[in-house]
């Protein structure tokens, strides 16, 4: 086992480090929940990673994503975040996507030969699509509930879908899954209450004088981040356990 692993192996056990060089991860979305899902799974030593979002980095991506520097504004998230992961562990094969993902491109994906699906996207359409694949090809997936808008990291859990409440989306995902026939999805979510945004100013640049900004939420360095991390640790037990035992 290599000298980097060491910590956990003394967590995991040296078995549990080899299952996860193993096992092949799907992570949905490289912004804020999901840069630090997979920034975890690198440092874990998951030995297969698809990165999956068409973004490119932002100056307003600098306050909480963690592939996001002066450095890297306008690079592809997913190329970044490839670097990084291979700047932890060089023997992970990082397959990159750069696309929003959408129901009608599922063909596009290998899904039968994913140990796991973190969704940390946006569009509820495709969350809805991930949760149903997840269900129809037995893979388990984990979904990122709403992070915008809120202050407090001690407020997340994790739950079933069935059992959240307060997250607007989460209850948007409960009606349209229970419509689906889904009996069940891991989330994490928030009961915090939302916060109104605050007006500021905001630069703009000649390209966008005159157009219309579209809602955005407020956004932290921690509450993502937290998000991030509790849902790596969940699919970092789950995919080093001997579920054959």
């Amino acid at each position: 086992m290599k000298e980097q692993y060491i910590r956990t192996a003394m967590l995991l056990g040296e078995e549990g480090i080899d299952r996860l060089a193993a096992k092949r991860v799907a992570v949905f979305g490289i912004g804020g929940v999901g840069g630090h899902v997979v920034e975890a799974l690198a440092r874990s030593g998951v030995g297969a990673l698809d990165l999956i979002d068409n973004d490119t980095v932002s100056i307003s991506n600098i306050n909480r994503q963690i592939i996001a520097t002066h450095d890297t504004v306008g690079q592809y998230k997913t190329q970044v975040m490839k670097k990084r992961v291979l700047s932890i562990n060089p023997e992970c094969k990082v397959t990159t996507y750069e696309c929003f993902y959408l129901p009608e491109e599922k063909h596009r994906f290998p899904f039968a030969e994913y140990d796991y699906i973190i969704d940390a996207i946006d569009t509820v359409t495709a969350k809805i699509n991930l949760a149903v694949i997840g269900q129809e090809m037995g893979i388990p997936v984990i979904s990122s509930m709403g992070t915008g808008n809120k202050l407090d990291p001690t407020r997340l859990e994790v739950a079933d879908i069935y059992a959240t409440s307060v997250c607007p989306l989460a209850k948007v995902m409960r009606k349209e899954l229970k419509a689906r026939g889904i009996a069940a999805l891991k989330v994490v979510y928030s009961r915090e209450p939302a916060m109104t945004p605050k007006e500021v100013s905001v630069p703009e640049t000649p390209a966008e004088s005159g157009q219309v900004r579209r809602a955005i939420p407020g956004s932290t360095a921690f509450v993502p981040a937290v998000a991030g991390l509790i849902i790596a640790g969940e699919v970092i037990k789950a995919l080093s356990a001997d579920t054959e035992n």
